[in-house]
């Protein structure tokens, strides 16, 4: 992967014009979903008593000399509280090494992140998506973790491999993942039992197939009242892109982008079947036509089912009256398999990328992920299994429930242009299969097509 230091204008312009796709709080039409990279505002902070119990002593490599690391988050609501605890009990935890948080606006931060870095005045530690760090390293934003990890206590080992994986490029290690925020399935409790398909275990009762999922729409359907719906997603974008990759991967598609990370590779038999999929949830009334906010329609409890990110979680624990369950979404086809992305902590490069500050932050890093169940109140995974054994993260109502979904997250391919695909390519013409203007098969050759032009720009 070319690793330029060079910060050009269009480069720039380009991670710009990116950002709306991921971030964003307005749920107005549906195209857009809550921001996955913060949690909802009534997210309870951190303990420091939880945090404590993982608390190693300081360690700065032995110098006796205090290191100072500046740390830029893109965080707010209860992900910016929750992390600012965390911060808070390294730094009484770790006299030697001590972290200032700067939270920038999510929707200027990796446009920031670049251009300081490439001023030479960025930050020593940041927060990256695994799905934006093939861009980051492709400019020189980041650096990796190899050469301090060691000395630092990384245990690569200890973190879940399949979340790990995804920020290895080129055999190195880019990033320490402190989570991963897939999407999944919410179903109303109340609505479920009413038509009779809740378990005495609270969970539904749902044959795991391509026709179960279909009998269980249907029976909702059926036995709901008429304004009742029985899948509450959007008709465009986002969560319908979430379902349809979740779907593809379940059926064993490859990545859209082949190996050589310049060869479109959509498989079009096994895109079209899961788009064919999708598509008749529309057009045979299981989800509602043009729905002007689908997560006010399972929030009032007007819809049984809805999938979406993990991110709602906290928004639904708040909710008043919201009797709910979440789990894995079905598996439809030939093994589980779900969209998601991760929040990872990045070493950007600086003008000195001092070792001392380098292995300062590679603890602080690791300690993070070791006290995962506190970034777990916003609805998170950890990215270290050690964590889900903890009582802290256990006592949490529903994580329990879908922790098992770090294991099946298909990642992107590390391509800079996974984003620029998304938007122009695979949105554009899932869209019109949504909207019945395009055949599923269409659809795939056109992002063939598309796919295949954005990688030789």
């Amino acid at each position: 992967m070319k690793k330029s230091y060079g910060l050009s204008v269009t480069a720039l312009l380009s991670v710009s014009l990116m950002l709306s796709a991921c971030g964003g709080n307005n749920n107005n039409g549906g195209n857009a979903s809550p921001a996955d990279s913060s949690a909802p505002a009534s997210s309870a902070p951190a303990s420091s008593a939880a945090a404590s119990e993982s608390a190693a002593p300081a360690d700065n490599g032995g110098s006796g000399e205090k290191v100072n690391l500046s740390f830029w988050t893109l965080f707010d609501g209860g992900d910016g509280a929750n992390m600012q605890a965390l911060v808070d009990e390294f730094n009484k935890t770790h006299p030697d090494i001590q972290v200032k948080n700067t939270k920038l606006v999510w929707g200027e931060y990796y446009t920031k992140l670049i251009t300081a870095v490439g001023n030479g005045t960025g930050p020593d530690v940041g927060i990256s998506h695994t799905s934006r760090l093939p861009d980051l390293i492709d400019q020189g934003v980041v650096t990796a973790y190899d050469d301090v990890a060691q000395d630092a206590g990384v245990d690569w080992s200890t973190f879940n491999q399949n979340l790990l994986n995804a920020t290895v490029v080129d055999g190195e290690h880019y990033a320490v993942p402190i989570d991963t925020h897939p999407f999944i399935m919410y179903y109303n409790k109340k609505l479920l039992k009413d038509a009779g398909l809740l378990g005495e275990d609270g969970k539904p009762v749902l044959e795991q197939s391509a026709d179960g999922f279909i009998k269980f729409l249907d029976a909702l359907k059926a036995k709901l009242p008429a304004k009742t719906t029985p899948f509450a997603l959007s008709n465009s974008n986002d969560d319908p892109y979430r379902l349809w990759w979740a779907l593809y991967s379940q059926l064993g598609g490859n990545d859209v982008v082949a190996d050589d990370l310049k060869t479109a590779a959509v498989d079009a038999d096994k895109g079209a079947k899961a788009a064919d999929y999708i598509q008749k949830l529309y057009t045979n009334g299981y989800i509602k036509k043009n729905d002007p906010d689908f997560y006010k329609n399972f929030q009032s409890g007007t819809a049984a089912i809805m999938m979406t990110g993990v991110w709602a979680t906290g928004t639904w624990e708040s909710t008043k009256g919201l009797d709910f369950g979440a789990m894995p979404i079905p598996k439809i086809f030939d093994q589980p398999a779900t969209w998601g992305d991760s929040h990872t902590i990045i070493l950007p490069t600086t003008k000195a990328n001092d070792p001392a500050k380098r292995k300062a932050a590679a603890i602080f890093a690791n300690w993070i992920a070791d006290n995962g169940q506190i970034w777990a109140k916003a609805g998170h995974i950890p990215s270290k299994p050690s964590v889900l054994e903890k009582e802290e993260f256990k006592a949490l109502p529903y994580r329990s429930d879908y922790a098992s979904v770090a294991d099946t997250v298909k990642f992107s391919k590390p391509s800079t242009k996974v984003w620029q695909i998304r938007d122009n390519s695979s949105f554009k013409f899932l869209n019109e299969v949504w909207a019945g203007k395009m055949t599923p098969a269409d659809a795939m050759a056109k992002m063939q097509e598309a796919t295949q032009k954005i990688l030789n720009e």
